[in-house]
């Protein structure tokens, strides 16, 4: 399959920097709200050796892929709007369900009866050498070591949160566990708990609270309504947004960079706001940036390169190559034509995953996967797809 030269250079986005003051903040979006049901399924015997795994999901099922040829290893159906996660080590994928966080041997292409129970599974976090799940139906937190999965489910600890809440938690290198407060009814900040699991910082000045990554010198952010709120040092820091609803719900971090990409939406009515501005926020200076890319985006589209470059794939099809220090958008790279955000958050979209050196993008409307080089902007391998696909994950650790 040919295809056209990609990469724009030199293609410069304006952009407002905004030197902020240190307060507190928190986010939500129905965007990226847990997942639903899911049927079980058989667990099968191996019967594949799938070089670095991909997995899609779509409308009743699971797709696991080649990562280098692109090519369709496994269909498992799968009944549900099913979300899926890297379980932290480089054979599994968990799989949000109705009843749990179900285990996915991505590298055998099979999906297991293990399962982490968890009413209404939310959010999937990777940090330290640990992965932790958080159960936004109970609030109940399950932190395992992914190197100990494999036959049957590793040992757990688990803490639940004082009221169930879309949540998030992670451990730090300390075996500290930052959490986030909240009701079924609204979300106010987070709290960090010692390894007996007393309480030894809070703040509840981030309402919405939404969204977790961690960037450069173990400074965790979470999104907020009106900024964002950063833990560090042993204490919370309020970086607040440049308007008085200012949502950041939808983060992307890197360990290469203190700066943390976020989406950034203004209309706290809008059906659907979308965005042309990105965020930039520095968690050591607690300076806050907006990069205007000149089009719109979804919660599907914020990654970050192995050098920490920003990305974010824009509706215009192009994947905006940012430089976080500077603000600079310093690439466009055409991957796909045109397209448009659906109303509904569950409904597929493009979607953008990166592992290493390489951008997957998918694309609904033409049953296609993309592998592309983000050094060079080169497209490196195209896949056809026999449904169309919704959210994408791959095994990740080494």
């Amino acid at each position: 399959m040919s295809h056209r030269p990609r990469r724009l250079r030199g293609a410069l986005a304006p952009l407002t920097a905004l030197a902020l003051t240190l307060t507190a903040c928190g986010s939500s979006d129905d965007d990226a709200e847990s997942s639903d049901s899911a049927a079980p399924a058989e667990d099968t015997a191996a019967e594949h050796s799938v070089t670095d795994p991909l997995v899609l999901t779509y409308d009743g099922g699971l797709q696991v892929l080649d990562g280098q040829t692109l090519e369709v290893v496994e269909d498992i159906p799968l009944e549900g709007f099913n979300r899926v996660n890297p379980a932290g080590d480089a054979d599994h994928v968990l799989v949000s369900t109705s009843t749990g966080f179900r285990v996915l041997n991505a590298a055998e292409a099979r999906l297991t009866d293990e399962e982490f129970p968890g009413e209404q599974p939310g959010h999937v976090v990777r940090h330290a050498g640990k992965t932790v799940l958080f159960a936004d139906g109970t609030g109940e937190v399950t932190v395992f070591d992914p190197a100990e999965l494999g036959e049957g489910l590793p040992e757990t600890e688990s803490y639940t949160t004082p009221e169930a809440h879309h949540g998030v938690a992670v451990e730090l290198e300390s075996g500290e566990l930052l959490v986030t407060l909240g009701t079924e009814e609204s979300r106010s900040g987070a709290a960090v708990l010692d390894e007996n699991r007393e309480e030894v910082a809070r703040d509840e000045n981030c309402p919405g609270v939404h969204g977790e990554t961690v960037a450069r010198d173990e400074a965790v952010l979470v999104g907020c309504e009106n900024g964002a709120l950063v833990f560090g040092d042993g204490a919370f820091t309020k970086i607040d947004a440049p308007d008085a609803y200012g949502r950041i719900g939808n983060v992307a971090g890197s360990e290469e960079s203190a700066v943390v990409l976020g989406d950034y939406k203004q209309d706290p009515d809008a059906e659907l706001e979308r965005p042309e501005r990105v965020s930039l926020i520095d968690t050591a200076s607690g300076e806050l940036e907006l990069v205007d890319l000149g089009t719109s985006y979804t919660f599907r589209s914020l990654a970050r390169g192995p050098h920490g470059e920003a990305l974010v794939l824009g509706t215009d099809g192009r994947i905006h190559v940012i430089d976080p220090e500077s603000g600079e958008v310093t690439d466009q790279v055409e991957v796909l034509d045109e397209w448009q955000e659906p109303l509904e958050w569950q409904q597929p979209r493009p979607a953008l995953f990166v592992r290493d050196h390489t951008a997957y993008v998918t694309d609904p409307e033409a049953n296609e996967i993309h592998a592309v080089d983000i050094e060079s902007g080169e497209i490196l391998t195209t896949g056809e797809l026999s449904q169309a696909p919704n959210e994408i994950t791959g095994v990740t650790g080494g």
